[in-house]
């Protein structure tokens, strides 16, 4: 399969679910470490991990290390590739 394709559903997945919505919405406002996230959903820290790794995956977010932290933060590129791939729907 195109790899097109297989990011485009990536992306589809990663924001099918409500609790990756809400970490992407607190994203589009500032970078976050994972203690800080936590602090915001009604979750712990596996299933963030798991949502963390979904998002990841569809590389719809970045992440960088500033010392003993992994800092995290939308990756707008994707989110600009995705709306171009929508607006040819439109």
């Amino acid at each position: 399969m195109n790899r097109k394709y297989i990011v485009q559903a990536r992306i589809f997945k990663a924001m099918s679910d409500e609790n990756r919505l809400k970490i992407l919405d607190l994203l589009q406002e500032r970078s976050y470490n994972a203690s800080e996230l936590l602090k915001e959903m009604d979750f712990g820290q596996s299933t963030l991990s798991h949502h963390m790794k979904i998002l990841m995956n569809a590389e719809v977010i970045k992440a960088r290390k500033s010392g003993k932290w992994i800092i995290y933060s939308l990756h707008r590129e994707a989110f600009e590739q995705m709306t171009e791939w929508m607006n040819k729907y439109l």
